[in-house]
């Protein structure tokens, strides 16, 4: 298994593992956001570093990495955040999960950052015990709330 930065030619196995991870998301937006990303990664609202898992000549697994000005229970500014982790599901539990992190987490380090960050849906316990698993505090939980402003 290999872990490294994203290419083109992970283009549409990335679009997969997104859409798999965001099954309500519109993929023709998902599609647009990775294209997008290639021409111009790093713009706000785009991931600042996408990290593939491949393994036997396959990508299996995804972590899209954003600097963001502020994350809640950090000191610092900005941070590196998770905002989508991806493994397939017949790989999952082999360790993908951990290293596609490890890289993230090298890659804060090699460029200066001192803290990560990530988050989860209250009812994702799944996610919460990888988290926890691979060394990341919980820091406070949230519910969020919208309301539609009427014309």
């Amino acid at each position: 298994m290999k872990v490294r930065p994203a290419t083109k030619a992970d283009a549409d196995a990335w679009l997969a593992m997104r859409a798999a991870l965001w099954p309500d998301a519109d993929v023709d937006e998902l599609r647009l956001e990775v294209g997008r990303y290639f021409v111009a990664h790093g713009e706000p609202l785009l991931p600042h570093c996408v990290f593939v898992a491949e393994a036997d000549g396959k990508i299996v697994g995804m972590l899209e990495l954003s600097l963001r000005p502020y994350v809640d229970g950090c000191d610092s500014s900005p941070v590196p955040f998770i905002e989508a982790w991806y493994v397939a599901e017949d790989a999952r539990r082999t360790g993908i999960g951990g290293a596609l992190v490890k890289a993230a987490e090298e890659w804060g380090r090699e460029n200066g950052y001192t803290e990560m960050a990530s988050d989860a849906l209250l009812d994702n316990d799944v996610s919460h015990w990888a988290h926890a698993a691979l060394g990341f505090e919980e820091v406070e939980r949230a519910v969020r709330f919208r309301k539609t402003l009427k014309r």
